[in-house]
């Protein structure tokens, strides 16, 4: 079924989990979508890596399983930024061969290792380019925060227009730790005329090293009470540990209480992670 469907109906529970990249870690994959599969999401999404075929290869193997052996829809992130038209249309042929309808479209992050390709420089060209010549539904990636490369919210909203206009259908956020931002960025996207879906992403940070990373990468803002816990427990794991699903479940509660269209969590894979989760909103989805 196509994610845009479920959308329309209901709102919708998904997570986000990435192939393993060695064989010993598919038994904590494994254990992850037990966990997941327990709470029935509407869908599964699985990332996907820039430059090779045994990139696509994992992310679709474990896409295939998500959807035959667990009975859950999945969405494949693909990345455009360092591929060429004949290898899009090769990927697009296998999906459908697979029966795999939905796909997250990005550009992708340019590599020093992987030369970049000149036929798609923005998602909203692989969007346009696929959807001419396939029935995908196809999802966007939007940024409550601003895109970390834009040049002002206005010049950011015009290119997420230009991604829906182009065909996605349904939108998943970056991640962030103030609620007030993802409603404001639902605020704009009205005024932009932006009306498909909007599904905030949340991910529970448990450990000081990965809020730093993510916030590097991402430019989230950290709100003083979510720095206070950090700036308490960075030293202590076990309870920072539990203080970071704790904000992360109050985030989830909060959203769940007001209108909005779903909920995407990042699992990192960790299937204790998925299981505090899936625990704690299982009678509140």
């Amino acid at each position: 079924m196509k994610v845009s469907q479920v959308c329309r109906n209901k709102r919708s529970l998904s997570f986000e989990i990435y192939p393993p990249k060695k064989d010993s870690e598919l038994r904590n994959i494994d254990a992850t979508l037990e966990v997941l599969s327990d709470l029935k999401p509407d869908f599964i999404s699985v990332t996907f890596g820039a430059g090779g075929s045994s990139n696509c290869n994992r992310t679709i193997e474990l896409a295939k399983k998500i959807k035959f052996k667990y009975g859950i829809e999945p969405v494949v992130h693909l990345t455009c930024l360092h591929y060429d038209r004949r290898e899009i249309d090769g990927f697009a042929e296998v999906l459908k061969a697979e029966g795999i309808e939905n796909v997250l479209a990005l550009r992708g992050d340019a590599r020093p290792d992987v030369p970049d390709k000149n036929d798609f420089r923005h998602s909203s060209d692989l969007i346009s380019y696929m959807k001419s010549r396939n029935d995908f539904c196809f999802l966007g990636a939007c940024y409550p925060e601003c895109h970390p490369e834009s040049s002002c919210v206005i010049s950011d909203m015009k290119c997420l227009r230009k991604k829906v206009d182009a065909g996605a259908e349904v939108l998943l956020s970056q991640l962030f730790f103030d609620n007030e931002v993802f409603y404001r960025f639902i605020d704009k996207c009205r005024i932009a005329d932006i009306n498909v879906p909007v599904i905030p992403g949340v991910m529970p940070v448990i450990n000081a090293a990965q809020i730093k990373r993510m916030v590097s990468i991402c430019h989230a803002s950290v709100p003083l009470k979510f720095q206070k816990i950090i700036t308490r427990y960075e030293d202590r794991k076990d309870a920072l540990f539990d203080a970071g699903m704790s904000y992360c479940l109050s985030q989830i509660i909060d959203l769940l209480t007001n209108n909005i269209s779903g909920i995407h969590l990042y699992t990192m894979n960790n299937p204790v992670v998925a299981g505090r989760i899936c625990e704690g909103i299982r009678n509140i989805v």
